[in-house]
């Protein structure tokens, strides 16, 4: 696999020491050539690496040093040689036998009288000799290497490339060494030597106090440069990958989905989370100030990390983050040569909203939050065909909504069903009104959904007043009205719409635009539920289940609960299987909702980010998918998938 290697060692100047001689020999020695045959090295320089990897242990990390254990020939040991001394200079400078070995090198590819490049044409190095002896700080050495296949396939085998890629990226190399921009002074020169072509870099900063390099400074300069290099490969990875990794990542990428599809269905109960979870919502009782993870004293965030990693253990979130892990090492493979460690969930920076969720359930629990699960209820709670709607309007109906006739009959329809509507038809009416707020046949258009639903509300048509109701208390600014919505909900429930009565219960019980009334709330509840709609039929269990709003019974919660588990509801069904072990729904639903929230973190990160900084930006994206077009993809082939779809959870 291709890859940047970076040296950063430095070299400290003032009180007599000077880094000009490091310049120099840098910016003059030339490429060493080495003869490609099998001769064995010479006595002298066995004698040598013997030396250095003892004077210097960390040499033997050096890939030259991999190179000659390999095959020790006298070009290997050459190249080795030249690479420790290069990277040890500090140490090799003090040392008359290290030095003697230098003076006798050849001189570099030079680009005039020397190799030095820097941010000016023309480097002076007499003067940038004089500059660096007479500065008192540190003066960093960064040594980057390539192999030489990878030099010269992506064109950066000479200094020109080099000198191009140091420049264009000077900034934020200077930001990662904590150098301001105007501050920041380097020169480099490029060796051309045998298997690892190099680049040695002297960067200081004219403020000898302000520069520091830490490890992810280091970390920071070679993501940097290795995006740029590998920039053109990586266009070419993204438009023709190898079918092994791209096959990889896409199945990764679909087990994901169908994994978070399966935490979205799952119903269970954990008696060692829960229990952590009543733990913690004791412990947050204590904490003063903003809930949340990085503000929490650490007893507690203790308690929220063994929840995460007890989630971890569920098979459903354990494939999940397996796949997901899988999926990420693929991508920094690209880059590192050892394999991803995985780290538990609960220590994966990539999912700290994970913890956050943990916490905010809790809080719930603490508070006595009522919950709705009714992710289903948007897929049926406006009928296909309203009761006494015309033949006219059925008709146009029944062209619109057939996708498979051609898209002029169902604009035609669309123009006809609008004069129909025109004319006075109520159900005309009320279908344009959800054209225009659903789309797509119709630009979607929220005043014109309101003006049509508002004409066939004030007919008294139940199904308009209640979808006018829902449109109001959006969060679609252009038309928001919440009196006014609360207005038409209780105008449609009063006319017999249960899912109007079971919305107005919804609202009554969370307060959020109505003053917060529990016992209208079981009200509303009781007429929806009494008109078969099971959610309001669930919800009515859980507050006879609480006591909240009507004096808590739980025989009646179990037959609310019975009437509602017979129309399919599964979470009437969990409590109904549990009536012997009852306790807080909040507590007993608390692991679904942390499925629930889980499932969608983990399809919000399909694709993870690369540690070492891959980043393609929006306008390689747009060629990219030119390319694609041109090649004959649509324009959202494998385009992946982004919302679950609208379950509710956690609310009052």
């Amino acid at each position: 696999m291709a890859g940047l290697i970076v040296k950063s060692p430095y070299l400290k100047c003032g009180g007599g020491s000077s880094v000009s001689g490091y310049l120099r020999y840098i910016g003059t020695r030339e490429r060493v050539e080495l003869l490609p045959d099998d001769r064995p090295p010479t006595r002298k320089q066995e004698q040598l690496v013997r030396k250095l990897t003892k004077d210097f242990p960390e040499a033997k990390e050096l890939d030259e040093y991999s190179d000659y254990e390999t095959k020790p020939t006298k070009a290997n040991a050459s190249a080795f040689i030249t690479r420790a001394l290069e990277e040890n200079w500090a140490q090799v400078q003090q040392s008359d036998g290290y030095m003697k070995y230098i003076a006798t090198r050849p001189r570099a590819e030079r680009l005039g009288d020397h190799g030095l490049f820097g941010d000016e044409e023309g480097v002076d190095l007499t003067k940038a000799m004089e500059e660096l002896d007479q500065y008192t700080g540190n003066v960093w050495t960064h040594i980057l290497s390539l192999k030489r296949e990878d030099a010269a396939r992506l064109g950066y085998d000479n200094a020109k490339a080099w000198m191009n890629l140091l420049r264009a990226n000077r900034n934020d190399i200077a930001a990662a060494m904590n150098i301001s921009p105007g501050n920041f002074r380097w020169y480099a020169a490029f060796h051309d030597e045998g298997d690892h072509p190099h680049v040695h870099m002297m960067a200081w900063s004219t403020q000898p106090s302000e520069a520091y390099l830490t490890r992810e400074g280091i970390r920071n300069i070679k993501s940097t440069l290795t995006n740029q290099i590998f920039r053109q490969e990586m266009l070419h990875t993204y438009e023709q990958k190898s079918q092994s990794r791209d096959e990889l990542v896409r199945e990764a990428r679909r087990a994901i989905r169908h994994l978070t599809r399966e935490m979205v269905q799952s119903i269970c109960s954990v008696p060692e989370i829960e229990q952590k979870m009543a733990q913690l919502a004791g412990q947050l009782e204590t904490v003063k100030g903003k809930k949340s993870y990085g503000y929490l004293p650490k007893s507690v965030k203790k308690t929220v990390d063994e929840v995460v990693d007890r989630l971890e253990e569920l098979p459903v979130v354990r494939a999940c983050y397996d796949q997901w892990c899988l999926l990420q090492g693929e991508v920094d493979s690209y880059y590192h040569d050892k394999p991803r460690e995985k780290k538990k969930l609960s220590q994966e920076k990539e999912f700290r909203q994970i913890k956050n969720a943990v916490i905010q359930e809790a809080e719930h629990i603490r508070l006595d939050k009522i919950s709705f699960e009714d992710a289903g209820l948007s897929d049926h709670d406006e009928p296909e065909q309203v009761r006494g709607e015309s033949y006219d309007c059925w008709e146009l109906r029944q062209i619109i909504q057939n996708t498979a006739l051609p898209l002029a009959d169902r604009d035609q329809a669309a123009e006809e069903l609008e004069q129909l509507a025109g004319k006075g038809d109520v159900h005309a009416q009320y279908l344009m009104g959800q054209l225009y707020r659903d789309g797509p046949l119709l630009i979607p258009c929220s005043q014109k959904a309101k003006d049509w639903f508002t004409q066939a509300a004030d007919h008294g048509l139940s199904e308009a007043q209640y979808a006018l109701g829902k449109l109001l208390l959006s969060e679609d600014m252009e038309v928001r009205d919440p009196e006014e919505g609360i207005r038409w909900l209780k105008e449609a429930a009063e006319n017999g719409n249960q899912w109007a009565a079971y919305r107005l219960g919804k609202e009554y019980l969370s307060g959020e635009v109505v003053t917060q009334d529990a016992s209208k709330a079981v009200a509303c509840f009781t007429l929806s539920a009494e008109a078969g709609n099971q959610y309001a039929q669930y919800m009515l269990g859980k507050l006879y289940l609480t006591g909240q709003g009507v004096q808590q019974d739980q025989a009646q919660a179990m037959v609310w609960f019975s009437r509602s588990a017979a129309q399919g509801n599964q979470y009437a069904q969990f409590f109904l299987e549990r009536q012997n072990d009852l306790r807080p729904p909040s507590v007993m639903l608390a692991v679904t909702h942390l499925l629930y929230h889980m499932s969608r973190i983990f399809e919000d990160r399909p694709l993870p980010q690369t540690s070492a900084g891959l980043h393609v930006d929006s306008k390689l994206r747009r060629k990219i998918q030119a390319k694609k077009i041109a090649m004959g993809h649509k324009p959202d082939d494998h385009e992946e998938e982004q919302n679950l779809g609208g379950m509710v959870m956690g609310g009052i």
